[in-house]
């Protein structure tokens, strides 16, 4: 799924010179905790949160003779003082698997997603992506979740399709794990069923090991 079906492509944006009051008030009214940083021409300049609106302020508060006022909406920061410059962006072309890997790798909350010219055409949350992963596995229906050990064969999946089909069980996605042990795959089905005995006797039979879900370390992967 690419993530121009995710994002939220109606972002609430902030020039680089307002006070910074005004974003944390944006953040606030909106329920966002991330507010991108354009220019006059709408090509991203930063990214601010709400992290850095709170430091700041606490930071004045501290240096400053007297605390601002913050029903003026002036605190004598500006945005451009405490965004993040160059932050870390998606491309509108990128899929949610790439994001997943981005928030691994750069531990932060949202992306903002770009064109080639650098204009901003989105945002992409921690909870969009969520959202995203959730409808994809089809998890959003309750059901069970099953492990089975396989030969690093792809036919070995066509058995297990075959095995769901004939046995009538929906499923709402079927993750593989890259690596088990040598030779080996782990497949997990979401079966959107709760009747699955006959399922898994065929399996049985059909020479596969079921996995014991207490044995399930994917940490260890």
């Amino acid at each position: 799924m690419y993530i121009r079906k995710t994002m939220t492509a109606k972002v609430v944006t902030i020039i680089k010179y307002a006070d910074i009051l005004e974003a944390r008030a944006l953040m606030v009214a909106n329920r966002f905790r991330h507010l991108p940083v354009v220019d006059e021409n709408d090509t991203l300049a930063g990214i601010i949160t709400d992290r850095d609106v709170r430091s700041a302020l606490s930071l004045e508060r501290y240096n400053a003779p007297s605390e601002p006022d913050p029903d003026s909406g002036i605190s004598g920061i500006v945005v451009a003082d405490v965004m993040t410059r160059d932050p870390v962006t998606i491309a509108l072309d990128s899929t949610i698997q790439d994001a997943l890997l981005l928030i691994r790798d750069h531990r932060v909350g949202a992306f903002p997603v770009v064109d080639e010219t650098g204009k901003l055409r989105g945002i992409l949350s921690d909870s969009d992506l969520l959202h995203a992963f959730i409808n994809v596995l089809g998890i959003n229906e309750p059901g069970l979740l099953i492990g089975i050990l396989v030969d690093e064969e792809m036919r070995e999946m066509q058995k297990i399709v075959d095995a769901l089909i004939t046995e009538k069980v929906s499923f709402g996605s079927i993750l593989v794990t890259r690596h088990w042990k040598e030779g080996k795959r782990a497949v997990f089905p979401y079966l959107l069923s709760q009747n699955i005995a006959a399922l898994k006797k065929r399996l049985i039979c059909m020479g596969f090991s079921l996995l014991n879900p207490a044995d399930w370390r994917f940490d260890d992967l």
